[in-house]
């Protein structure tokens, strides 16, 4: 089976979100055995979490940084409070004019 290329920006970011689990696991002295095994992975799991590979499943991903203390941060990854252009589409759609309902003479 043939694996499909990520676009680059995506292979970027995955990328530095391993390189950036990777000093943030350095940073707090955490030896990559003891980091597996917290995490229930195998280090070489854990070697693909540092080099951003993209078949590592999201899950292997927020339990890694719940391990390191991060989980915070991911609950901001699609937050509708930072969807910019969702936002904008959004306003795009609200009607030019609002239009109160006749009211029925009696």
């Amino acid at each position: 089976m043939r694996k499909r290329p990520y676009p680059i920006p995506v292979k970027r970011a995955l990328l530095k979100l391993g390189q950036d689990i990777c000093d943030a696991r350095r940073r707090r002295r955490i030896p990559m055995a003891l980091m597996a095994e917290r995490a229930f992975i195998s280090r070489t799991t854990l070697t693909k979490v540092e080099r951003g590979n993209g078949s590592v499943s999201l899950g292997i991903y927020a339990t890694v940084l719940f391990i390191l203390g991060m989980i915070s941060r991911l609950y901001e990854l699609a937050d509708v409070d930072h969807d910019l252009l969702g936002k904008q589409l959004s306003e795009e759609q609200l009607p030019q004019r609002i239009h109160l309902p006749r009211r029925k003479h009696e």
